[in-house]
């Protein structure tokens, strides 16, 4: 084994992982390092890479059982072969796009938060990308949780809020979706807004995306503003960190604990990820036992 070494690149997320190459099988040894540096920085970089579909999809596949991709939105031609991996792109062949997300904004959200049972992780590969534009920003949610205030803390472990389906984070309708305009109507699941992490054990916020939220059990107008109200604290600066690609980066990001989200870029210039999903579990809050007096002597 060639020991890896890990580099944390801000104190609140993130680490590059220098001395492995992707496209070889891991050792058990290698792997175990990787995961190790995965849960304690939450967000991983490999520089470099130069990965085909089927390596990328072995290597994702070394965290779990790989998730098929995403539905696209309506005008995508898909040009891949692969169950498994998603292209995020702008770029057009007969008008048509590749992949999705184009080259707009795409808002805080967690990857498909909407499902019973969402990715666990993803990894994202770049093929190309633009000279300007396009970073990607990662936000911790554990870090976002602790800092809440004491009351809103207590508050948001006994709530779950719904994940709406329809849109994708770039705000376009999937495929066979409807349009609804009534979070509490929309299609979805409900997941505890207080999740904990089932590696870690730590508790952390999980908020899906803002779009057609909603808070089960509470007048529409009361959860618009508590969300509002969430929302606006997990978005702070100083939970998160962006990312300025490079051709041949993977970044691979813990879907359970991290919020994402990307830049505008030039819709003259070319952007092109290939990305994996890893199967997940249930979303589940489990309180912190109470600390007896033994614990504090």
């Amino acid at each position: 084994m060639t020991p890896i070494t890990v580099h944390p690149l801000t104190q609140r997320i993130g680490a590059e992982i220098s001395g492995v190459d992707l496209a070889q099988p891991l050792s058990g040894d290698t792997f175990n390092a990787i995961h190790a540096a995965w849960m304690q920085h939450q967000v991983l970089l490999f520089r470099d890479q130069n990965l085909s579909d089927p390596q990328l999809e072995t290597f994702s596949a070394r965290f779990g059982a790989l998730d098929r991709k995403p539905g696209y939105s309506a005008d995508v031609v898909d040009t891949t072969t692969s169950d498994f991996v998603c292209v995020i792109s702008n770029v057009k062949i007969d008008n048509k796009p590749i992949g999705d997300l184009g080259d707009g904004e795409a808002v805080w959200h967690t990857d498909m938060s909407y499902n019973p049972l969402p990715p666990l992780g993803a990894a994202l590969y770049a093929l190309e990308v633009p000279s300007a534009g396009g970073e990607t920003g990662f936000s911790n949610m554990y870090l976002a949780y602790e800092a809440l205030p004491s009351a809103l803390k207590t508050r948001v472990q006994t709530l779950q809020c719904k994940h709406d389906a329809t849109r994708n984070s770039a705000g376009l309708l999937r495929r066979g979706m409807p349009d609804v305009t009534d979070p509490s109507h929309s299609p979805g699941t409900l997941h505890p807004m207080v999740r904990t992490h089932p590696v870690t054990g730590r508790p952390c916020l999980y908020l899906g995306r803002r779009r057609h939220a909603y808070i089960a059990g509470l007048p529409l107008a009361e959860s618009e503003k508590l969300l509002d109200d969430i929302w606006a604290h997990a978005s702070k600066p100083e939970f998160s960190w962006h990312h300025s690609w490079r051709k041949g980066d993977l970044l691979m990001w813990d879907n359970r604990c991290v919020m994402h989200r990307r830049n505008p870029f030039d819709p003259a210039a070319r952007r092109v990820m290939h990305r994996t999903q890893i199967i997940g579990d249930k979303p589940f809050f489990k309180p912190a036992a109470p600390q007896t007096a033994e614990a504090h002597a």
